[in-house]
């Protein structure tokens, strides 16, 4: 037998009755109505749909999507005006560095060099534009581009700027150029050994000024730390120039935990805008960020720690990258693996036994060949849906590409370097090692998943310019005619869906966002043209104008918000 109420339980449940009486109920979460819009997206399906409205909730997620204008709500809180503008998801960059890229932004950029000469006078300008700073610090030279056929040296930094120590990344951050004075700072003789996985240049027995892959860390070592406020100021600059192009939400690969701390101050502040899924760099930050595994998805999806990023080889402009034969131009050479078969074993399961996302670079083909064994071997060992991720993917040789089929292997491409590498390819790899090169549509025909990015800052997030690249393999010049190696070009749709639905299943967060599809987050933008009827040429010049990242407007080419 149930036993009465207590009489002041009685009382008190009593006068919650009566104040919920005494409220009106509680209006209904307002709607917003985004109308006269030409939509493109990724239907559930998977193929391009279009639409005429998107219907926000409060919680700016998607509540509907209108395929006809009859179907628009003739009630509605709130509505925006698209102007008949072209509204598409907010761009993905599968493989970016949010704090290279910030940096990028506040330090020197020589990306923009076409010659030594150029290179020396922007480095001279800064230098007497800046004449407190204790280093000169700058990334974006690439000899390739000069037609320097070598590298630069020290002695030509030393002739424009001697009095302080000066130390500027290659484009691709696999090498480094230093002055004598940088040399000097970080205690780098003739005497010093090349490290295990890195190589020092050498002229005449005597450090050169070049410092390829590990060998950087000797330089590196010496640079005055960033403060927080800097760390702070770059992501307050690589979130601007991300939101100018579109970019929404991205990978970071290689986050440490003062990138991770600089993401957390912007989600408790308020003005982490984009969204970040991190790929801690390297095991150390990986179990200091995220400790027994990854992290929750935190501040509405804006943030999460998927997994960790291996580096296994260099880059081919460097000659870093692993081949499985010489370098068509350095026959000594076959590059620099940066971990033995039984480091990158150990490596891979010390974070899959803790159901962290495994991201590993690779460029040359001996680097594919032995991630993609690496997967095979551990797959049956650590099942479910792992994710496992190889960044890059520039060389494979045809025979093993058959193997991103299995094991559910994402491949993490950026179109933009197969336009800006593709005669340095040729002379590296020569004519009879090109069929792997940059093979999108081969790997996606074994079943891989394909997500695109920009590698930024090595290329500009750009993604419109990447979707051009993809479906045509020409670059800003229209060249060549026909495209390079045109058999590896994907369609529309699997470009699009390479910068949006599958950039986000790369980064586990299908079903959160990267289609405007009902639930998910109402990330988007209105651009100036058709993205799928513009030719590569116009896509290349597609202006964004608005940019909205979970129903709330965050950029727009006016300042209007």
């Amino acid at each position: 037998m149930t036993k009465p109420l207590r009489r002041g339980a009685a009382r008190l449940i009593a006068t919650l009755l009566a104040l919920i009486a005494a409220f009106p109920a509680l209006p209904a979460m307002a709607d917003t109505l985004v109308e006269n819009v030409q939509g493109v997206t990724i239907g559930e399906s998977g193929e391009l749909e279009s639409f005429t409205g998107l219907l926000l909730g409060d919680d700016g997620r998607v509540k509907e999507v209108y395929h006809k204008r009859s179907e628009h709500p003739k009630k509605v809180d709130y509505r925006v005006d698209g102007q008949g503008r072209y509204l598409v998801p907010g761009m993905i960059d599968a493989h970016l560095h949010v704090m290279g890229l910030g940096f990028g932004q506040i330090t020197l950029d020589l990306s923009d060099t076409n010659s030594l000469q150029e290179a020396l006078d922007k480095v001279a300008a800064w230098s007497a534009a800046h004449p407190n700073a204790k280093w000169i610090i700058g990334r974006g030279w690439n000899q390739e581009k000069w037609g320097l056929g070598r590298f630069p040296t020290a002695a030509e930094l030393d002739a424009v700027v001697g009095d302080r120590p000066v130390w500027l990344e290659r484009v691709d951050g696999h090498a480094g150029w230093a002055n004598s004075a940088a040399m000097t700072a970080a205690g780098v003789t003739a005497a010093t050994k090349d490290p295990a996985g890195g190589r020092i240049e050498r002229v005449g027995g005597k450090p050169s000024g070049i410092f390829v892959d590990h060998a950087t860390a000797l330089i590196a070592a010496a640079l005055p730390r960033p403060r927080p406020e800097d760390r702070d100021l770059a992501l307050a600059e690589a979130q601007k120039l991300l939101l100018s192009k579109g970019v929404t939400a991205v990978a970071d690969m290689g986050t440490t935990i003062e990138d991770w701390q600089s993401f957390r101050r912007a989600g408790d502040g308020g003005w982490l805008q984009i969204r970040i899924m991190s790929y801690a760099a390297g095991p150390e930050n990986m179990e200091l960020i995220g400790g027994p595994g990854p992290s929750p998805w935190l501040y509405d999806d804006k943030l999460r720690l998927n997994g960790v990023k291996l580096y296994l080889d260099g880059a081919l402009g460097s000659r870093g990258a692993w081949l499985k034969a010489p370098y068509a131009d350095d026959p000594r050479n076959s590059g620099l693996p940066l971990l033995t078969p039984a480091q990158l074993r150990n490596l891979m399961s010390r974070a899959a036994i803790d159901h962290f996302q495994v991201a590993v670079h690779a460029i040359g083909d001996a680097a594919n060949a032995e991630v993609l064994s690496a997967v095979d071997e551990m797959a049956d060992t650590y099942t479910g849906d792992r994710r496992w991720r190889i960044e890059h993917a520039q060389i494979v040789d045809p025979a093993d590409i058959a193997m991103f089929g299995q094991h559910g292997i994402i491949a993490s491409m950026q179109p933009v370097h197969e336009t800006s590498d593709r005669l340095m390819a040729e002379a590296r790899l020569g004519p009879d090692r090109l069929a792997g090169a940059y093979a999108w549509r081969s790997i996606r025909s074994t079943g891989a998943h394909l997500a695109f990015g920009s590698d930024a800052p090595v290329e500009a997030p750009e993604p419109f310019i990447g979707i051009a690249a993809a479906i045509s393999r020409t670059g800003p010049d229209g060249q060549p005619f026909g495209g390079w190696q045109p058999q590896e070009t994907v369609d529309r749709t699997a470009a699009f869906a390479g910068y949006t639905s599958e950039a986000a299943y790369a980064g586990f967060a299908d079903g959160r966002f990267g289609k405007l599809v009902p639930g998910e987050r109402a990330d988007f933008l209105l651009i100036d043209q058709d993205p799928l009827l513009a030719s590569p040429a116009q896509l290349r010049a597609t202006k964004v104008l608005e940019t909205w990242v979970g129903g709330r407007k965050v950029w727009s080419a006016d300042g209007s918000k």
